[in-house]
Order: structure tokens, then sequence, then C-alpha cells
């Protein structure tokens, strides 16, 4: 099934304009900037008139990023811009899974990393608890689980049941693959050997040895200063005195 065409285009009166919005567009369109508007040329969203001139090419681009990501045809008016980039693959010829496409350029890191912390660091891509790939998708597979029981099956009334039943039970083993891997990619961080510190080259060693050489010898021939006065004193007490002469009979 084709994905819906959304065309964003100036009108004549030199408003920018977007129609074919459903309601996931309508939302995107505004959170863009654009206002709803529903008149007798039919329902379609328009920038409101204070936008400045020069905004409008970088409003218009930024909601065709968004209905582009959200798997919408986008006709963008050439005047505003080239429109959003397409990645094409072999698999993916139209560009659709870009969520595929990222997932895929974290598992090619992981192929190319040298060292244990650099592949921690992508493995916490997927399995960070609260914003990692791993948690997003088991969400996104409960909420499907949810979902199931809001339609009804005309042929069979409880094949909604069932494959609600499918989606929760696919969510919970998520969920406890997640559990399983806690903390596993910080543990990943241990398997980086220590590093060894560097032992010292002979020249260094040969260096060290002769500036403690010198600091020796320079404290063997400092001489501590004395107290000249002191030592003057001291060495005339410890000198004999004149002895007496004894007189002849």
């Amino acid at each position: 099934m084709p994905e819906p065409l959304i065309s964003i285009a100036i009108e004549p009166s030199g408003r920018v304009s977007a129609k074919g919005a459903d309601a996931l567009a309508a939302t995107l369109l505004r959170r863009a900037g654009f206002t709803e508007v529903n008149d007798w040329h039919g329902l379609r969203h328009r920038l409101p008139l204070s936008t400045p001139a020069e905004e409008q090419a970088d409003v218009a681009l930024n909601a065709a990023a968004m209905l582009h990501a959200a798997r919408y045809r986008v006709d963008l008016d050439p005047a505003l811009g080239p429109g959003p980039a397409v990645t094409t693959t072999p698999t993916d010829p139209h560009g659709r899974y870009i969520v595929g496409r990222a997932v895929l350029g974290l598992t090619d890191q992981i192929n190319a990393a040298t060292s244990a912390g650099q592949t921690a660091e992508v493995l916490d891509q997927f399995l960070n608890p609260t914003d990692g790939v791993l948690i997003r998708l088991q969400e996104a597979i409960e909420a499907a689980a949810e979902k199931c029981t809001d339609f009804d099956s005309d042929f069979d009334s409880g094949k909604n049941f069932e494959l609600s039943d499918r989606f929760t039970a696919a969510s919970e083993l998520l969920t406890q693959i997640g559990h399983d891997l806690d903390g596993a990619a910080l543990d990943f961080h241990a398997l980086d050997p220590t590093p060894l510190s560097p032992r010292p080259s002979w020249q260094a060693k040969a260096a060290a040895y002769y500036a403690t050489a010198v600091t020796r010898t320079a404290r063997t021939t400092t001489t501590t200063p004395t107290d000249t006065r002191r030592t003057t004193s001291t060495d005339a007490a410890a000198q004999p005195g004149p002895q007496p002469t004894r007189r002849t009979r």
C-alpha cells in the first residue's frame, strides 16, 4: 500500500500551505508551525501570516523532514528547497526503513570496533534501560498488543485476541532479554586489558642514577656556616694560660 502523499507548496497569495494530511500528518504539521484551515477550498494547513518570508522555507523543510520520517511521501515545492534526502538500498529501494538502517549502522560500528570500550559505547545504544533500542522495541510490541483489542475481525471475532496474545508473549520475551542483559554494556568495559605502566629505558635509569649521585656529592661537600665569635671564644677558653715562673733560691 503506497504511503499517503502530502504536498507542500506556495499559494498564489504567497502563503505556504500543505494538503493531503491525515490525523497524524496534521499533528506533525502543527508541530512544525502550520495552522489548520477548513474553508470552501477544503481542509489544508497553512503557515500563519506572521511567519517571516525568510523563515517559511525553513519551516516547510522541517515539516517535510518530519513527514518523511513518519513514512509519508512529500511533494515539496522546489521554490522551498530540495526536500529531505532519501537513502535507498537494494533491499529498501524507496528508503522507507530508516530505523532499520540506523540499527544496521550501529551493527557496523560494533564490527569495526577495535576495543571493548568502543563496543560497549555502541551496545549502550541497544541496551540502555530507558532509551535503548531494546526497550523501545519492547514498548512498541506491547502497544501493538493493546491495539489489537481495539479492532474487531468480521469473520473471526477471536482473531484479534489471538494476535494480541502473540504480541504480548513477544513483549514479555523482550522484557526478559532486557533483564538478562542488564548492565552488560558496562561489563563490556571490563574486557579491556588494564594498561601496564611503561618500564623505564636504560637511558632514563642512567639519568636518574647520575642525578642522585650529583645530589649526594653536593650534600657531602656543603659545609654548614658557624658563628665565628662563638668558635673564637671556645678556642680561647680551651688554650692553657701562662704558667707561673718559679724563683730560684
